[in-house]
């Protein structure tokens, strides 16, 4: 059972992963994109201690953890953290040579971020509902099309910009930007699935979202390297 869990949690992550290779012409190296899928990996669990935190700071103050405001700033964290993993992955590297690159190694840093989650999410369901098959190839559904294509969508906002960024295209700094339209759609994605608890419109949300993400992935494929 805990080799079922294990897979199942790396699963979303990992098939996520493939779908957005396949949007780069040019293929990266096998050994960055594994880095950067670690480093985000590693990011999630310094998300972890960050919120931990916050959420003390905010509860403090006296402010509901699950607020507007809170929500926000568990929003902004997460994104935040996501790109320095991706930026301090790639920013040297001589394989980083393309606009559409800073989509892709966000994008795989995101889905390492997921994957710990994933983990976490489905070995909760496990102990938290009794080992029940059904339960947990439920829970990664959910992830599937739920919080794991989120973080790979906002961090693909975060990349385009990003890519704008190093480019110096006519936006005035861009990944700010960038960081603020992930945060914003990141922390709506939560009011939807954590207040309202409708599955149906996140999924639509979330659909929505990736229309434009491969968007930009294609506007920025046209880009000269």
């Amino acid at each position: 059972m805990e080799l079922i869990t294990i897979l199942l949690g790396l699963l979303p992550g990992f098939a996520w992963l493939f779908f957005f290779l396949g949007e780069d012409d040019h293929k990266e190296p096998k050994k960055l994109i594994a880095f950067t899928f670690i480093m985000g990996a590693a990011a999630a669990f310094v998300a972890l201690f960050a919120e931990l935190f916050l959420s003390s700071l905010i509860q403090g103050l006296g402010i509901a953890r699950l607020s507007i405001f809170a929500l926000l700033i568990f929003a902004l964290t997460e994104e935040f953290i996501k790109f320095c993993a991706a930026y301090l992955s790639v920013k040297k590297n001589p394989a980083f040579d393309e606009p559409v690159d800073a989509m892709i190694y966000m994008v795989v840093a995101a889905l390492g971020f997921a994957t710990v989650e994933n983990l976490g999410a489905i070995n909760g369901t496990v102990y938290g509902q009794g080992a029940l098959l059904v339960n947990i190839f439920a829970t990664t559904s959910l992830r599937f099309v739920g919080a794991t294509l989120l973080h790979a969508l906002t961090s693909a906002i975060v990349g385009y910009y990003w890519a704008m960024t190093i480019r110096e295209f006519e936006i005035k700094k861009p990944l700010l930007w960038g960081l603020l339209i992930a945060t914003l759609l990141h922390c709506l994605f939560n009011y939807l699935i954590i207040i309202l608890g409708n599955a149906a419109y996140t999924l639509v949300f979330l659909i929505i979202i990736a229309f434009f993400v491969l968007g930009d992935f294609e506007k920025l494929k046209k880009e000269a390297v």
